[in-house]
């Protein structure tokens, strides 16, 4: 696709890999609207970046209608849903709690699954549009105290598989992006960025991979990627 004048929509891109990703499909002629729970630094981001935002927790339906209505007058329609907001809780099998794992899937899955939805009764009329999920290698194998984020990529993983199943005769692409480990403020109670680690991901590199997925030409597309730091531990 030509991302010159696309509308995009990129959830949980006040920071880390989200904001790098808006910054990136900005500079490359996009029209991009980023959602954040905080709404100081949510604005402050999109003003930094030129974008337009919209302050959501993508586990509120509410929130989640609010942003569609954003959507529509902020873009005028969408071309692209990049489902990025995601969050993490890594416990041992002896320590997790229910709650635990509600408090993850609400955002992770079902509202990842609301958002994807609203998208997808935008795109269908249209015949076209990408939605890409922000997955993580943890949707490929598990590790130790990743039973409850792990889990959750797994069945955002799955969802994705079902969303292509049903979208393709629409001409809608579906893609997962499956970073491994990148320092960003995922994980961090403060959300308070990590420093950059000389042998780890960088959240532009996952953007650069998202660019790439969204420019190949409308009539093919690449199902899932992983993106894996070459020697992290080296």
């Amino acid at each position: 696709m030509n991302l010159l004048n696309a509308k995009i929509l990129v959830t949980g891109g006040s920071s880390g890999l989200g904001k790098a990703t808006a910054q990136l499909l900005k500079e490359s002629g996009a029209n991009v609207l980023i959602t954040g729970r905080d709404a100081q630094k949510t604005a402050s981001v999109a003003q930094q970046l030129g974008v337009h935002f919209c302050v959501a927790d993508v586990s509120n339906p509410n929130d989640i209608a609010k942003t569609m209505q954003e959507v529509h007058s902020k873009l005028g329609g969408l071309d692209v849903l990049v489902n990025n907001a995601g969050i993490g809780k890594f416990k041992t099998i002896t320590d997790y709690t229910l709650e635990d794992f509600e408090e993850v899937f609400r955002v992770n899955v079902f509202g990842a699954a609301l958002m994807g939805q609203e998208a997808a009764k935008i795109m269908i009329p249209q015949q076209s549009g990408t939605i890409i999920n922000i997955g993580s290698t943890a949707a490929l194998s598990g590790f130790k105290s990743g039973s409850i984020y792990s889990a959750s990529k797994f069945a955002l993983r799955s969802m994705t598989e079902c969303w292509r199943a049903e979208l393709r005769s629409y001409n809608i692409r579906v893609i997962q992006i499956n970073p491994s480990e990148v320092p960003t403020a995922f994980g961090s109670e403060s959300r308070t960025e990590r420093d950059l680690h000389p042998k780890k991901l960088t959240s532009m590199e996952i953007a650069y991979a998202i660019k790439s997925v969204l420019e190949m030409d409308d009539r093919g597309f690449i199902p899932e990627l992983s993106v894996w730091a070459t020697n992290p531990n080296g």
